[in-house]
């Protein structure tokens, strides 16, 4: 079975948090915040859900030990993905794809580092796939762990504590109650936004690449034997 806004329905939101309740998601932010294994899991949508079920006292929780204990998680999250990162090294790059591991996530977390610095730890946590990827780089870059852990830290909070109090924020509003599948569909959207730019930016400078590489837009060099002609005949 499917659901609307968020594919398979052991994703969906509120299935993870009638299942497995506060702990289980727990869990799921640490693992999606630095372990290879969580990119797939649904970060965003899942911290705006919990705020909104509290809210809506459907899920028996205080909306601030939650928030507390989710900040807590992102930044463990983030301290193991460095870690690992700091251990591994470039060894990760020469990792083989698999089901669950693909080059192409290491790579455009590897460019959005190197892109932004030390701020992409914050960046990349309202980033799908690079907020899991991102600490992992940051290990294997030997980013000092004083920069780190400032950042980290930063990054966990606005993202742990902004995504679940906007949930529990528009808990109270009747409209959000009555079109939570749309409203879930469009958090999905906004996060994967800044993925669909980065992937039409890299489309658009491999096509460029491709057209100045064809033999027929480089003109110059072809005259440039008759011009030395012309010269020589003056």
């Amino acid at each position: 079975m499917m659901t609307l806004a968020l594919g398979p329905s052991w994703l969906d939101p509120d299935y993870l948090l009638n299942t497995f309740g506060i702990w289980g998601l727990l869990l799921i932010v640490f693992a999606e915040s630095g372990l290879l294994i969580g990119f797939f899991l649904p970060g965003d949508s899942l911290l705006f859900t919990t705020g909104l079920l509290i809210t809506a006292g459907t899920l028996d929780f205080p909306l601030w030990g939650a928030v507390g204990l989710i900040c807590l998680a992102a930044i463990l999250g983030d301290q193991a993905g460095y870690v690992f990162g700091k251990k591994v090294g470039p060894s990760l790059f020469r990792r083989p794809d698999s089901k669950l591991f693909k080059q192409e996530n290491v790579q455009k977390a590897h460019e959005f580092f190197e892109k932004h610095g030390p701020k992409s730890l914050v960046l990349a946590r309202f980033v799908p796939i690079v907020r899991t990827f991102t600490p992992i780089i940051a290990g294997v870059s030997g980013m000092k762990y004083r920069s780190f852990i400032t950042f980290n830290v930063i990054g966990g909070v606005l993202w742990g504590a902004g995504v679940t109090l906007l949930g529990s924020w528009l808990g109270n509003i009747a409209f959000v109650h009555k079109n939570i599948e749309a409203i879930l569909i469009l958090i999905v959207l906004i996060s994967v936004v800044p993925i669909a730019i980065e992937f039409l930016r890299a489309r658009g400078k491999s096509k460029k690449a491709a057209a100045q590489a064809e033999p027929g837009t480089a003109p110059d060099t072809a005259g440039a034997p008759a011009q030395r002609g012309r010269h020589a005949k003056r």
